[in-house]
Order: structure tokens, then C-alpha cells, then sequence
């Protein structure tokens, strides 16, 4: 999802160098601005959660259903963008 949100803000010039930054800018330039679903936005700010919990805290380790659902998310999240990317490529 990182990286697909990156390939985004690249086509507009914007590259932040820290994760919080990258989700910022996606929700202010695609998800605010209607180019993108907003539950893409909710799945993207779940799965850094679940990143930064799984990398900086002790936890118990996730649940099969719930890395199901997370992969799911993430396919749903990359399908979306090249989606988007492919039809930005279109039009110009």
C-alpha cells in the first residue's frame, strides 16, 4: 500500500520521507479531493496501525483471519491505484 501511494504522489512532484507523510498527502490530494474512495484512506491508516503496532510493540501475533483480511485490503488498495494510474496514463 506504501509503495502504491508513493507511485501516486509521485506523478504530482510530492515524495515525503516519512510513512505519516505519505498517508497525509494521499488523503489531502487523492481521497479529499474525490479522485479516491475514502475506505481506501480507512484501510490505509489501519494497516500502517497495524505496522507500527506489529514493528514497535509486543503483541500477541496477528490472527490468520486477520492477516487475511489485511491482504485483502492491501490487493483491494494496489488494484485501486493501478487502476487510477492506468487511466491518469490514458488522458494524457
Amino acid at each position: 500500500m506504501f509503495y502504491a501511494a508513493l507511485a501516486l504522489l509521485e506523478i504530482i512532484g510530492a515524495v515525503p520521507s516519512k510513512h505519516a507523510g505519505v498517508i497525509s498527502l494521499f488523503d489531502t490530494e487523492f481521497v479529499l479531493k474525490g479522485e479516491l474512495p475514502k475506505d481506501l484512506s480507512k484501510d490505509f491508516h489501519k494497516a500502517f496501525e497495524l505496522g507500527q503496532v506489529s514493528d514497535y510493540r509486543i503483541i500477541e501475533p496477528c490472527s490468520a483471519d486477520k492477516a487475511v483480511e489485511a491482504w485483502e485490503k492491501a490487493t483491494r488498495f494496489v488494484d485501486a491505484v493501478a487502476d487510477y494510474l492506468r487511466k491518469r496514463a490514458g488522458t494524457l
